[in-house]
C-alpha cells in the first residue's frame, strides 16, 4: 500500500496548491505521515517487478525508491519555481534599497545653508519620513539576504519541508514591509513639501500609495495563504486527525 502512496498523483490533486515547491512539500508530508501509521516492515518492502520475459523479479523498489523516482521532476520544478520567485523578489528589494538609501541624505526641503541642519527637522512629518525610510532600507536589505539564502539552498527533501517555505514567507514579509515603508516615506515627503497647499491633486498624490499596497495584497492573497499554511500550519491543514487519515488511506486503496 505504501508503494501506491509513493507514486506521483494526478495534476488535479497537485494543483490544489499553487507552486511546484509547495506541491513537493505536500507530497513529502503525505508520504511521511503514511510512513508513521503503516507497519515498519512495509518501509523496506520491495514491490514485484516483471522482466521482459514475464518472469517476476524480487529485486523491486522500496516505497522510498518509488517516491524519489516519481517525484524527481516535481522536485526539479520546485527548485526552479523557488529560484525564479526569489530572483524576481530580490530584484524588487534591490530597487527599493537603491531608492531609499540616497533619500536619507537628500531630505525634503533641503538643509539650512549656514548650519547644514534639515529645514524641516522639527516637523513631525520629518520624523515619520526618516523612520519610514530607515524601515524600508532595513527590511529591503533583509529581504535581499533572505532571498539570497533561498538561491544558495541545497534543495534537498528536508529543505522543502520547512526551511524553504519559511524563508519564502520571511522574504515576502520583509519585502512587503519595505514597500510600505517606502510609500509612507513618499507620503511624509509630500506633506512636508506641500503642507501649505490643500488642492485636490495634492490630496490625490498623498492618498495614491494606498493603491499599490492594496493591489499587492489582493493580487497575491491566494499565494500568501498557500505559502503561510505550508510554512506554519501544513500538518494541521493536511491531517486533521489520525482516524480521518486512516479512513482516507483505506479509501484511496480500495480497502
Amino acid at each position: 500500500m505504501l508503494h501506491l502512496v509513493g507514486k506521483l498523483p494526478s495534476l488535479d490533486r497537485l494543483n490544489i496548491i499553487s507552486g511546484a515547491a509547495l506541491q513537493m512539500q505536500r507530497e513529502l508530508l503525505w508520504f511521511q505521515e503514511i510512513e508513521k501509521i503503516v507497519p515498519k516492515s512495509y518501509l523496506s518492502e520491495q514491490n514485484v517487478k516483471e522482466d521482459t520475459d514475464g518472469d517476476t523479479d524480487e529485486n523491486g523498489d522500496t516505497p522510498r525508491d518509488i517516491f524519489v523516482k516519481t517525484h524527481e521532476k516535481l522536485q526539479k520544478d520546485g527548485e526552479k519555481w523557488m529560484k525564479d520567485t526569489a530572483n524576481s523578489c530580490m530584484l524588487v528589494a534591490a530597487l527599493i534599497a537603491t531608492v531609499v538609501f540616497p533619500a536619507a541624505f537628500t531630505v525634503p526641503g533641503g538643509n539650512n545653508q549656514e548650519t547644514s541642519i534639515p529645514i524641516f527637522l522639527e516637523s513631525n512629518w520629518f520624523t515619520v519620513f526618516l523612520v519610514s525610510d530607515a524601515v524600508a532600507m532595513l527590511f529591503s536589505s533583509s529581504s535581499i539576504l533572505v532571498f539570497l539564502s533561498i538561491l544558495t539552498s541545497r534543495y534537498t527533501e528536508k529543505d522543502f519541508l520547512k526551511s524553504l517555505p519559511r524563508k519564502l514567507v520571511l522574504g515576502l514579509a520583509t519585502l512587503l514591509i519595505s514597500i510600505v515603508g517606502m510609500l509612507i516615506a513618499f507620503t511624509a515627503a509630500c506633506f512636508l513639501v506641500f503642507k501649505s497647499k490643500t488642492s485636490v491633486p495634492i490630496r490625490i498624490i498623498v492618498a495614491a500609495p494606498a493603491i499599490p499596497i492594496s493591489l499587492f495584497v489582493i493580487l497575491h492573497y491566494s499565494l500568501w495563504f498557500d505559502i503561510f499554511c505550508s510554512a506554519f500550519s501544513s500538518n494541521r491543514f493536511l491531517f486533521r486527525s489520525q482516524n480521518r487519515l486512516n479512513f482516507q488511506f483505506q479509501v484511496s486503496n480500495g480497502c
